[in-house]
């Protein structure tokens, strides 16, 4: 017999789980930037691309919108200079291609999300991400089909750190021990089950043999759980 309860909710990372930043958005931005700029595309694409790998991890300490909309404003004048842009064209470029533009949702996300909710479970998204996480779900599409979103920002403490589990946990009103949780990186999902919750790796590159390879296979691991009625 199952010392677990029965399942009440599945939890969900972000990016890389449920979406990925496409590598063919750079591409079209890179276009539409020596279209709208006269700036060489390979030039625009690789300024954009050094600016993320340059700031990519400068947003752990914000903990509010208006301090992320500060964040965003010095990242697009400090990209404006790199480019030679006025601030009136660095405000086109961003309003164009904001944060969330880059992003898509993965194969079978809203059916695997649609299904989870369809069985009576709770859907929730725990992601180490800034305090804007439900205008990126808005974006990919899938924000009508979940609960409860969670950026760590906003709760000033990110996974693996047992806090953001079980924040997300009492804002889906289950314990950790009644949820199924999906996470990309190993570390997460190895401090997931030593809260005493489910815990699945996904790989979406097939790379990691004990992971699961397509987001639909979280239907068939709750399928293998009791699930509350």
């Amino acid at each position: 017999m199952s010392s677990h309860p029965p399942l009440r909710a599945v939890l969900f990372d972000r990016d890389d789980t449920i979406a990925f930043t496409d590598p063919g958005v750079y591409r079209e931005a890179a276009l539409w930037g020596q279209e709208t700029f006269g700036i060489d595309a390979r030039t625009f694409g690789g300024a954009l691309r050094e600016q993320w790998d340059r700031r990519a991890m400068d947003w752990w300490d914000l903990r509010t919108p208006e301090q992320e909309d500060a964040f965003w404003h010095a990242y697009g004048q400090e990209l404006a200079g790199t480019l030679g842009l006025t601030d009136a064209q660095m405000t086109q470029l961003m309003d164009r291609w904001p944060y969330e533009a880059y992003m898509k949702p993965v194969p079978n996300a809203r059916d695997v999300l649609g299904t989870l909710r369809e069985r009576g479970l709770k859907v929730g998204v725990l992601s180490n991400t800034l305090p804007s996480i439900d205008r990126t779900l808005r974006f990919v599409g899938l924000d009508d089909l979940v609960d409860v979103a969670v950026a760590t920002c906003s709760v000033g403490v990110h996974k693996p750190d047992p806090g953001a589990y079980r924040h997300a946990a009492d804002a889906l009103g289950v314990r950790l021990e009644e949820v199924l949780f999906v996470d990309d990186k190993l570390e997460n999902v190895v401090a997931a089950r030593a809260l005493g919750m489910h815990a699945l790796l996904i790989d979406l590159r097939g790379e990691h043999p004990d992971a699961i390879h397509d987001l639909a296979q979280v239907l068939e691991a709750v399928e293998g759980l009791d699930v509350a009625c």
